[in-house]
């Protein structure tokens, strides 16, 4: 690590985009474990690390978009699409409630078929039976497709999905916002500056949001930079962003294929974003693809919340990586990492001490 880049971090100066390229790809693991970790703790002084009770709940697998690195979508007419009955989705609701958790992230595909009125219809429907549900859905490429496919703005489509319940925007569907790798990566899907509109107008309407980046497919590390590089920019207008989340492409079942990223390679990848990010308040591990352990590893590399119990996962799964951590797991990795564990709701207020152990 060059001593300029290394005297910016310790004095909390803003590093550039050259100087983040430059720490992935000359800097020790150790060292940016060292400068995250320092970043991190000045940053949440008191040693917790939150996570959250909810459930992933995807509506529809039907995708126009076809995405080559994607191996849940199935395309329109295939035998295996669906949409979920709303009945179903209540049922997972209820026992996500069961758990103590009043979040579902609910995402799906691109459905040519379901238009503004359909997830109008379905949230309100949502609410009316869970009250107090928060509703952290619809990526940003969902509502580009609703917004296209009902033939409103943009504008008109987040004031009506808001209206009808809409509470948070997830970061899913970032990819790499780089349009040249994205233009190699999907053939029907919202460019990187939609993605990055669709954000600026939720957060401009009092919307919050996370952000995310799948990394370790075909784009280089000046990508990933530049990426977070259009992130950081973002935030500094809107400040909307609750936190950032990194995972690695998972290849198993894809058109894409190839090798996933090593443990070393997301490791620094979460800490240069740690640095790099110095206006997003957190990191968030990404133990769905990379396992319990490696997620607990992470929180030596800048990351200070351990994201969701998450109860169902389709994804990931599809592509042949499962994982899974309970409450009381999530617990225990961050005790054993010397860290106390909290939960959180999506705006990250601590909600108190863990309810199992």
């Amino acid at each position: 690590m060059t001593g300029g880049i290394e005297t910016k971090i310790l004095s909390g100066s803003r590093i550039s985009p050259d100087e983040a390229v430059a720490l992935l790809e000359n800097g020790t693991l150790s060292e940016l474990g060292v400068m995250a970790d320092l970043i991190r703790r000045r940053m949440h002084t008191d040693g917790v690390v939150t996570y959250i009770i909810d459930r992933n709940v995807n509506y529809t697998n039907v995708c126009n978009a076809f995405c080559s690195f994607c191996a849940f979508y199935r395309p329109p007419g295939h035998d295996e699409g669906y949409v979920l009955p709303v009945e179903v989705i209540e049922q997972k609701i209820a026992e996500t409630y069961e758990l103590g958790g009043n979040q579902i992230l609910l995402q799906g595909g691109h459905n040519p078929k379901l238009k503004i009125e359909y997830y109008e219809d379905l949230f309100t429907r949502l609410k009316q039976r869970f009250p107090d549900l928060w509703l952290h859905a619809l990526s940003a490429p969902e509502v580009i497709h609703i917004h296209k496919a009902s033939r409103i703005t943009l504008q008109e489509t987040l004031r009506r999905l808001r209206a009808a319940g809409l509470d948070s925007l997830p970061g899913g569907g970032a990819e790499i916002l780089v349009d040249d790798v994205r233009k190699r990566l999907m053939k029907n899907k919202a460019s990187g500056s939609e993605w990055l509109a669709v954000h600026e107008e939720a957060h401009r309407t009092g919307m919050r949001s996370t952000a995310t980046m799948m990394f370790g497919h075909i784009e280089s590390r000046a990508d990933r930079v530049e990426h977070m590089r259009l992130l950081r920019e973002l935030q500094d207008r809107t400040g909307g962003f609750t936190a950032f989340i990194g995972w690695t492409f998972q290849p198993g079942n894809t058109e894409l294929g190839g090798q996933e990223a090593t443990t070393a390679e997301y490791l620094r990848t979460m800490a240069v974003a740690r640095v790099f990010l110095d206006n997003v308040p957190n990191i968030q591990a990404s133990w769905v693809t990379q396992g319990p352990k490696v997620g607990a590893a992470s929180l030596a590399f800048g990351v200070n919340d351990m994201g969701s119990t998450m109860i169902e996962e389709n994804v990931v799964s599809s592509a042949g990586t499962v994982n899974h951590m309970n409450e009381p797991e999530i617990v225990a990795a961050v005790k054993d990492a010397g860290f106390i564990p909290m939960r959180r709701n999506m705006l990250y207020e601590r909600l108190g001490a863990p309810l199992h152990t």
